[in-house]
């Protein structure tokens, strides 16, 4: 039996469940494995491993079409999006002209074998986001507070339950990006998954504040995280409904899971009560949004939800649209022109490009006046 004083002084001293973090340590290796990937592959289409042409990746990574194509959420490759065509042409990967001379049709750029002919169908986009970063300055971030935070949420939860943290947090990120974010903005990044971990810290406080130093003074500085984490969010290319979404996700998986240490039936009572009600809230969410995702509006839905994610301004058209890129001289074509046949990895004349209808080129303008950039989460 494990004595009641020796579990509290466990806590104080951080010791939990396992000494090491062995989950934490696997996805690392995995996630920079798979940045690795992508800047080989960048180098074989491009010529670089980092992003130059047609636009700068500020996150030294990959170009955008490329991210597409690893497996980023990006609605247009799960679902058929309204203002997106299915035959609308990209920059193919190895395209560095702006506007594009080499197009691609969606279901090249989206990869994993297309659609097999039928309407986009890549629902694993709400997963392989988790493992996809958007440069050397993203996975560094995101790696540096996973194998600080997290790991501790691990060393005190186990391996078991720290999984199905992370994952649920990080794909209900995703479910809630991909129902509220601009259609047109892909998002990469563990930091769902990491905001989840992260909420474990304020179940701690909550449950253990007797045990807690100086608790005020934590919940302050937990308030001034998640201040400034929200913030973040603000920067254009990053995507805030993943750290809002793994954050509300990670407070309810979190209550059920997380070891808490109560010394009275009272406190245990009220624990137990909190885990019976988030199990069922977790799971409602889930299904609200994903079939929302699949057969609703969203912006119909709640007009205004883009704007925890997007600070209105005049450059971006004060956050309307959907976020696609398409350039300047093919915004007339596109609004009023059918399409004409573009074989795939055709390349175009850049003066015959207006001539063009529904060409989509990450990095430029869209009818709406939305500049695009890949959405990775900090």
């Amino acid at each position: 039996r494990y004595p009641l004083e020796q579990r509290v002084q466990d806590k104080i001293r951080g010791i939990g469940r396992q000494k090491y973090p062995y989950a934490v340590w696997t996805l690392t290796v995995a996630m920079v494995a798979v940045m690795i990937f992508e800047l080989v592959r960048n180098a074989q289409e491009q010529g670089t491993p980092i992003s130059f042409h047609p636009v700068v990746n500020p996150m030294l990574g990959p170009s955008e079409t490329a991210l597409v194509n690893f497996g980023a959420r990006y609605p247009a490759c799960m679902k058929v999006v309204e203002g997106i065509p299915l035959d609308i042409q990209f920059g193919c990967l190895n395209n560095t002209a702006n506007p594009p001379t080499i197009l691609c049709s969606l279901e090249e750029v989206c990869g994993f074998g297309g659609f097999h002919g039928g309407n986009p169908n890549q629902w694993f986009r709400f997963i392989t986001p988790i493992f996809i970063h958007a440069g050397l300055v993203h996975i560094l971030l995101n790696m540096l507070a996973q194998l600080t935070v997290s790991a501790q949420v691990e060393r005190e939860m186990g391996s078991a339950g720290f999984l199905i943290l992370y994952f649920s947090a990080g794909i209900f990120g995703n479910v809630l990006g991909g129902n509220f974010a601009l259609v047109g903005a892909p998002s990469v990044g563990a930091s769902g998954a990491i905001f989840g971990t992260v909420a474990v810290t304020w179940i701690d406080l909550f449950a253990h504040w007797k045990y807690k130093y100086r608790p005020v003074r934590q919940l302050v500085l937990l308030i001034i995280e998640l201040i400034v984490g929200i913030g973040l969010g603000y920067i254009p290319g990053v995507d805030n409904f993943a750290h809002l979404g793994g954050f509300f996700m990670g407070l309810l998986v979190a209550t059920t899971l997380y070891p808490v240490i109560s010394t009275s039936r009272r406190h245990k009572s009220i624990m137990w009560a909190f885990r019976i009600a988030t199990i069922p809230v977790a799971i409602v969410m889930f299904v609200i949004l994903i079939r929302n995702f699949y057969t609703g509006n969203p912006y119909s839905a709640c007009s205004g939800c883009r704007y925890l994610s997007c600070f209105p301004t005049s450059a971006n058209n004060h956050c309307q649209g959907y976020g696609l890129m398409i350039s300047h001289n093919l915004m007339s074509d596109v609004a009023h022109t059918a399409p004409e046949s573009i074989s795939p990895r055709q390349v175009v004349p850049s003066n015959d490009l207006s001539t063009h209808g529904h060409l989509l080129h990450f990095g430029l303008y869209d009818s709406y006046g939305l500049c695009y950039h890949t959405s990775p989460s900090l």
